[in-house]
């Protein structure tokens, strides 16, 4: 388990602007009466950065985005069953650079639909429960990997349809896996988090690259950065940002020992307060540059868009000398499956 280093006081941030930027919505869609989980602009494939996909209810729906604020309808895929109730979605895209869109929900079956042919391209099945969010390996966008409420995540390959590992067991979650993202440099690290209040960051080298399915039982890094509820992480080069139940996101930087997979320390560099924000399942997003991230409230207005908090992710780099933001500088690696 790691532990924080001495010496390493966190900055608290802050919301409020320092140059005025001016935001306005320009347009606004109603989907049924169903609640929408997710909405993600399709940042795989350059061809296609204006359109996004939603999910909400047993519906996942395509969108392009037009000139002057219009929004157009491309596509609309209904699962067969009418109890489906998708939680999650990403872009993904198989070996010949055909979009795919990947969804999964309460059923804990994954749909990867082909975009291209508006046809399912395959169904995932595995997950004992319902899959709380799916993100794509930006460096290899056929690979796709799940979060679920069986404790578990789950490695696919969209073009194979076999899935690669299982990371689960011993050293795995204890509860609900509620979020999920890749390195984005390194093909070979994802960090997960959950209900059991931890991040857990796995490796995928010196792993056989051969079938049947593998087992990862021990992550490398566990960090009990939260005392609650841990409902959504993301990788910002080789940190990380997570966010609780607390009214907050953390950013912080796990140091771990080569030699003691499983130990190491964390360093705090910086908090941002997210007010009304104590309520679990509400998840922040980085825009493609990694410059800004926005977060929902908890608190719905009736009649009335609901407020989201924007808020700008440079200032950290100031705090210490010592820390800088390694963006992508590491040279590819290819995937050993």
């Amino acid at each position: 388990m790691a532990k924080f280093a001495l010496g390493s006081e966190p900055v608290v941030g802050s919301l409020t602007q320092t140059k005025k930027r001016e935001y306005k919505v320009t347009n606004r869609l109603q989907e049924g009466k169903r609640p929408l989980y997710a909405v993600v602009f399709n940042f795989i494939d350059s061809r296609y950065f204006d359109v996004f996909a939603t999910v909400g209810g047993n519906r996942v729906t395509i969108y392009h985005c037009l000139e002057g604020g219009v929004i157009a309808l491309l596509q609309c895929y209904i699962d067969e069953d009418k109890d489906e109730s998708f939680y999650t979605v990403s872009w993904a895209c198989n070996t010949d650079g055909t979009p795919f869109v990947v969804a999964g929900g309460i059923n804990g079956i994954i749909r990867v639909i082909d975009a291209g042919s508006e046809k399912i391209h395959r169904s995932f099945v595995g997950h004992g429960d319902s899959i709380n969010e799916i993100r794509t390996q930006p460096l290899k966008p056929s690979l796709v990997v799940s979060a679920s409420k069986d404790e578990s995540v789950r490695l696919w390959n969209v073009h194979t349809g076999i899935c690669i590992l299982i990371f689960a067991g011993a050293g795995g979650h204890r509860n609900e896996v509620l979020s999920v993202d890749f390195h984005p440099s390194d093909i070979y690290r994802i960090a997960s988090c959950g209900m059991d209040n931890t991040v857990k960051i796995w490796s995928m080298k010196d792993l056989p690259s051969k079938f049947p399915t593998k087992y990862v039982q021990f992550p490398v890094f566990i960090a009990s950065i939260h005392s609650n509820y841990v409902d959504c992480n993301r990788w910002l080069g080789d940190f990380i940002l997570s966010k609780s139940v607390d009214n907050e996101i953390v950013l912080w930087e796990p140091k771990m020992k080569e030699q003691s997979p499983g130990e190491g320390s964390v360093d705090i560099l910086q908090k941002y307060p997210v007010p009304e924000c104590d309520i679990w399942f509400i998840k922040f997003s980085c825009d493609f540059h990694y410059i800004s991230a926005a977060i929902g409230k908890g608190k719905f207005l009736f009649g009335n868009c609901n407020p989201a908090h924007l808020f700008l992710l440079q200032g950290y780099l100031i705090l210490n000398q010592n820390h800088l933001l390694d963006r992508l500088l590491c040279p590819l690696m290819e995937a050993p499956f």
